[in-house]
């Protein structure tokens, strides 16, 4: 009978166990998709010098203005300083659990976090903290600071950090140096590697009950540089912080090589410009290919001082164009916003404003497996919008859509004929010169504008729109004053753009910048007020894919119905990277697919 009891406790211990998660272990890094490029004893990332010189100082410059040093709050979102959190510059102050490896679609090395501990089904992560990791202060960076920045963000934070706690079901310390997230169904296999990229702050520094008001008071970070000068509105100077604890750290080496970083704001770019010409500025990255000839006409680019230099990368284009508020009832009708997005020329602005350099913007993952076009919908797309039939058109649906070309007169009869053709079948007319609505007010809108380039290219637009009858007026406003207009979404029509960059692999990112909550969502990205079911349905079967296959399949999706519902013009891009900057930096060899990486310059030994 012993035995017998013996063996029934063994069986019953080893049916329990195999239906527990699949145990496992700590890793190095964590990918999106397949395993991490490099191995776990790497020592640098690969597109990184390991041995560049550190010291001297560099100028970066901005055109705006700020107000605020603190990143993660919703006042001032657009008017913090440069440099604290920065996709540019680096994340100078604070930092993420993880570091993210530009020479990867999405991997994601250890910082703050040496490793982490992620189950197969992706339901809960655990990260084991650098006991090494320190704050500039030089208190140790505890399991307490991870709860304590999710605590606060969630009750003072601005979006997308406020919201990332309601796919949290618990949060937990699970040692000295671990913490647990654990999610709950409304989480998505992309969210842990959102988890580890949240930047920690420390709860000895911070109060949370005045966390969301701004301030200009230097504040504490992880990162490798502090504070060292503020002139609000003017300039931030940062210093190198020469106790920084990860300059050591793989996923470090190579970064932060000046010993001062400061940032200097402009109220134009034209003042900017000036500013490199006189050496004040270390870099100039105007994309412009005619106007940056026409600016690199000075001694110092002549005599060889100043280099220009351009980069091919491996990811998509960012989308920039004119950006339609569909919240408002004159763009809620897709069919006009199609017609109104014919009536960008492209082919007179690539002519005769950018010497013929640039390339037609068509899909939003363009030049990349990603993206629908020449790529005919297959089983799974089907399925996927078989619940929305009539949102995508047949020459979207196939892969053949493509823009109107004109003749590059800026005056296509052909083309000019095809919109007023459409909005003649939604009931638009013309009388007296005038394009008037279907209940016979004229119709006409405003676009803002930022800079003296995107006047001329409302400029361009508002020639074509006038020939048809529609009344376009451009409003120039500075840097501050458009970007509260973003946030509080008060606007008609902007020169917008997709996001800040664009990626081979994105995420959650999306929802921020085309879900129908994120179109209610004050200061969310979504600026052309996307609410479309279908779309949170791409977003969401993206997020859910398992598979390459279930993950090409529902991007492609979100791209045709992004295309099909013509929320903005898409305008042009450049198939490449192009900056100037004097010839006392130098840059790595290799340049990765995200193309090059300011942190990883250096400036030359004297």
């Amino acid at each position: 009978m012993g035995r017998v009891l013996v063996w029934l406790i063994t069986a019953i211990s080893f049916l329990a166990l195999s239906h527990q998660p699949a145990a496992s272990e700590p890793k190095h890094a964590i990918a999106m998709q397949g395993e991490p490029a490099l191995p776990p004893d790497y020592t640098h990332f690969n597109y990184v010098n390991p041995d560049a010189p550190k010291g001297g100082s560099i100028t970066y410059c901005v055109v705006g203005s700020f107000d605020n040093l603190n990143p993660f709050i919703l006042k001032s979102l657009r008017t913090t300083a440069r440099g604290m959190m920065d996709t540019i510059f680096g994340n100078l102050v604070f930092e993420p659990l993880m570091q993210r490896n530009a020479d990867e679609a999405f991997t994601l090395y250890g910082l703050l976090a040496e490793s982490a501990d992620m189950d197969p089904e992706r339901k809960s992560i655990e990260f084991h903290l650098n006991p090494r990791a320190k704050w500039s202060d030089g208190q140790p960076v505890t399991p307490e600071d991870v709860l304590f920045s999710y605590d606060v963000y969630t009750d003072k934070g601005r979006p997308p950090y406020s919201d990332r706690m309601a796919r949290v079901a618990k949060l937990e310390k699970t040692g000295d140096y671990s913490v647990r997230f654990t999610f709950n169904d409304k989480a998505d296999r992309e969210f842990p590697l959102i988890i580890a990229l949240t930047p920690i702050i420390p709860k000895h520094a911070f109060d949370k009950e005045t966390f969301d008001r701004t301030t200009l008071k230097p504040v504490i970070g992880s990162g490798p540089y502090t504070i060292a000068q503020v002139q609000p509105g003017q300039r931030i100077v940062f210093k190198r912080n020469p106790d920084y604890w990860g300059k050591d750290v793989p996923a470090k080496r190579g970064f932060d090589n000046y010993d001062q970083i400061t940032i200097e704001y402009f109220l134009n770019a034209n003042a900017k410009l000036e500013a490199f010409k006189k050496g004040l500025c270390a870099i100039d990255d105007d994309s412009d290919p005619v106007k940056r000839e026409r600016d690199l006409d000075f001694p110092a680019f002549h005599k060889g001082d100043v280099i220009a230099e351009t980069f091919d990368t491996g990811i998509p284009p960012v989308v920039t164009g004119f950006l339609f508020n569909t919240r408002l009832p004159k763009f809620a009708n897709p069919v006009v916003r199609r017609a109104l997005g014919m009536l960008y020329d492209f082919e007179w602005a690539n002519k005769n404003l950018f010497g013929g350099k640039y390339t037609r913007t068509m899909s939003y993952w363009q030049n990349s497996e990603l993206s629908a076009l020449g790529h005919p919908a297959d089983d799974r797309e089907k399925a996927l919008l078989a619940p929305y039939p009539g949102r995508v058109p047949a020459d979207v649906m196939d892969g053949t859509w493509r823009p109107p070309v004109t003749d590059g007169s800026g005056q296509d009869r052909r083309v000019l004929k095809a919109a007023f053709d459409l909005l003649k079948s939604v009931g638009y007319h013309v009388q007296n010169g005038t394009m008037l609505d279907p209940e016979g007010k004229p119709f006409g809108f405003e676009i803002l504008t930022a800079s003296q380039d995107e006047e001329r290219l409302a400029g361009i637009y508002q020639r074509t729109l006038e020939k048809i009858g529609i009344n376009l007026t451009i409003r120039s406003l500075d840097g501050d004053q458009i970007q509260s207009r973003k946030q509080r979404f008060d606007f008609e029509v902007l020169v917008g753009s997709s996001g800040f960059n664009n990626s081979l692999s994105p995420g959650i990112e999306q929802s921020g910048r085309w879900s129908s909550t994120a179109a209610r969502t004050e200061g969310s990205f979504n600026l052309a007020g996307v609410a479309d079911p279908a779309v949170d349905a791409a977003i969401e079967a993206m997020l859910r894919a398992r598979s390459k296959e279930d993950y090409v399949a529902a991007v492609r999706v979100l791209d045709r119905l992004l295309i099909s519902g013509n929320y903005m013009v898409p305008m042009q891009y450049n198939t490449q990277q192009w900056i100037a900057y004097w010839n006392y930096l130098e840059h790595p060899q290799k340049t990765p697919i995200f193309g090059y990486q300011l942190p990883t310059w250096w400036r030359k030994p004297n």
